[in-house]
């Protein structure tokens, strides 16, 4: 038998592997999502996403140093409000000493180097759960997207470098960018949740933050998962509105949105592995089903594959250390 091209020569050992290897992960390409809480000395499992925790503010310390030390060199802030402070308003959000403005401010002292981007959504301040403000059975959209666009100036203002509206409500890019730069904040940095699809894959992060919607759903104003050209549409209005990055949301599922995006745009494509992506991983790994470690790389280089220059994943550090 003649054979002229073999191309099992350029798989012939792991050397060669990585020699050629056409996708490249570090740590430099994630973002490690944190959820605070309020209290002292607190660090809380949360039940359905196993191994990852609700940390008070006095225990972002130790977590910040360790993501330094693995070279994870970005975070995102989501904060667990209390009951008694949520209403249907969103004044919470614009408290400048709430749990969020406070988590900025304390993370910039530890490490100014560290860049922190916030979730600028109303659902963890609403008494019903929703990304933005209520009327009757109507999530409103002008009346929200003046509170968000209030909300990313008081981050920047505590020290955020990237506000990063998750709610999908029209034209909060826009509006946040002219608040942010009406309030001096020029060097601000947006990164849109562009492309966020409606998704069942977000049961876990809603424990985390108690945020599940207390009527209906989200389908209103969060994407049909059924559609593509339709995020193409939300992304290109993103980045003319003012978008430094754009988001699609979930990952998984949602590679050819991925690689679509990344080859109609010229910005950086960011992709959120969301938390049911990575409870199911982990779910089945504690049962036998699979390799936790070979299903973690493999979803992440896939995505990364399909086109992400940016992960957003609570196996930010599983992956740090593993290739450490």
């Amino acid at each position: 038998m003649k054979i002229t091209k073999r191309y099992r020569r350029l798989r012939s050992s792991e050397a060669v592997r990585n020699l050629v290897a056409e996708t490249t992960l570090t740590p430099d390409h994630f973002i490690v999502p944190l959820f605070i809480i309020e209290g002292k000395n607190k660090k809380e499992p949360i039940p359905s996403m196993p191994g990852y925790f609700r940390l008070s503010l006095d225990m972002l310390k130790d977590e910040i140093l360790e993501l330094r030390s693995l070279g994870l060199r970005s975070v995102l802030l989501f904060v667990k409000v209390p009951d008694a402070l949520k209403d249907n308003e969103g004044k919470e959000a614009l408290n400048p000493h709430g749990l969020m403005q406070k988590s900025i401010r304390y993370i910039k002292e530890l490490d100014p180097e560290m860049i922190v981007m916030t979730d600028v959504a109303l659902d963890p301040y609403s008494i019903y759960g929703h990304d933005g403000i209520v009327m009757g059975k109507e999530i409103v959209n002008d009346a929200s997207v003046e509170v968000l666009s209030k909300m990313a100036v008081s981050h920047a203002l505590a020290g955020a470098d990237f506000a990063a509206p998750s709610d999908m409500m029209d034209g909060r890019v826009r509006a946040i960018r002219e608040r942010l730069d009406e309030a001096g904040f020029e060097r601000a940095g947006i990164l849109s949740y562009a492309a966020k699809y409606a998704s069942s894959f977000y049961g876990p992060f809603r424990d985390a933050l108690d945020s599940a919607p207390g009527f209906g759903d989200k389908k209103t104003y969060q994407m049909d998962f059924r559609n593509s050209t339709e995020a193409l549409k939300e992304v290109e209005l993103d980045i003319e509105e003012g978008a430094d990055i754009v988001m699609i949301k979930p990952a998984g599922a949602y590679l050819d949105i991925i690689r679509a995006v990344k080859n109609h745009v010229h910005v950086p494509v960011a992709a959120y592995q969301v938390s049911g992506e990575y409870s199911m991983i982990k779910a089945a790994a504690a049962n036998g089903w699979l390799d936790e470690k070979q299903a973690m790389m493999e979803s992440l280089i896939a995505i990364r594959r399909a086109g992400a220059d940016v992960i957003a994943s609570y196996f930010a550090k599983d992956f740090a250390k593993m290739i450490s």
